[in-house]
């Protein structure tokens, strides 16, 4: 049984968007892509510079928090021919990741996490080093960055005893105005019966403008359902009043949106 029949979902992503589609119209729903996301912007000379650190630093620790993250750092030692020294580095070093598309990139270089996430959150990841042993002075520790949280992760890892050095490969630029205020205006006019979110990034860019956010959080509550990817996305729009979010139990497209169409059928019965 098709559950997104007559159903009209929104499309917070970008990368994946094509493919979301697809898999809502297979369950017979209609999709609107309004892509907020932002557009992902590779930090060339940055990238070179953190390689550097890497390479001739000295780090006990490295964090990897995103494939694409430890991807871009791999392709700016390609650039400058360090690709060896870079990976060198790394197996000299105790790694800790967030994600599975990070471990990925680990497996295909051999590469083997000391501790991976449970559930895929830097919070998990905080807990693990709080839980580990005393540090009697600052411990040098290199993070490859994923999204806005810079000062907050820089203060948690500091406060545990680390100094740590703040990798950031990459960045999103602001997402289109004009998208971003039309998925706003079909969600508090409830055209919409869904919105899928793939990223934290895009909750916080639809709830960045505050004189709409508490009409934009009712209409959540009362009409339109929040569709998360996974618990880092669920948990920021949680973070934003919103009381029913539907996520899947394995951090996968698919499943999210077979998630979505399983709950629509239990509505039915």
């Amino acid at each position: 049984m098709k559950g997104l029949i007559n159903k009209r979902i929104g499309i917070a992503a970008e990368r994946q968007a094509e493919a979301i589609s697809t898999l809502i119209t297979k369950q017979g729903g209609t999709a609107e892509v309004f892509s907020i996301q932002g557009e992902w912007i590779l930090n060339d000379d940055i990238c070179v510079e953190n390689v550097k650190k890497l390479i001739h630093g000295s780090f006990p620790w490295v964090v990897l928090t995103t494939g694409i993250g430890a991807k871009s750092l791999e392709d700016a030692a390609i650039r400058i021919n360090e690709r060896e020294a870079f990976l060198q580095a790394l197996r000299n070093t105790k790694i800790a990741i967030r994600g599975s598309k990070t471990l990925n990139w680990l497996r295909q270089h051999d590469l083997k996490p000391l501790y991976v996430a449970e559930d895929g959150t830097m919070e998990n990841l905080l807990s693990f080093f709080q839980d580990g042993e005393k540090r009697e002075g600052q411990e040098n520790i290199y993070i490859q960055l994923y999204d806005q949280d810079d000062q907050v992760l820089q203060t948690s890892f500091e406060q545990l005893g680390f100094a740590p050095y703040l990798s950031k490969p990459y960045h999103y630029k602001h997402p289109d105005t004009q998208v971003l205020q039309d998925l706003k205006d079909n969600i508090l006019q409830s055209s919409l019966d869904a919105v899928v979110f793939t990223s934290k990034t895009q909750v916080r860019n639809l709830f960045q403008q505050t004189e709409q956010n508490e009409a934009l959080t009712r209409s959540f509550n009362e009409h339109v359902l929040a569709v998360a990817v996974g618990k880092v996305t669920a948990s920021e729009l949680e973070r934003q009043g919103i009381k029913k979010v539907i996520q899947p139990a394995n951090q996968k497209m698919g499943e999210m949106i077979v998630k979505l169409s399983e709950y629509y059928i239990s509505k039915e019965w």
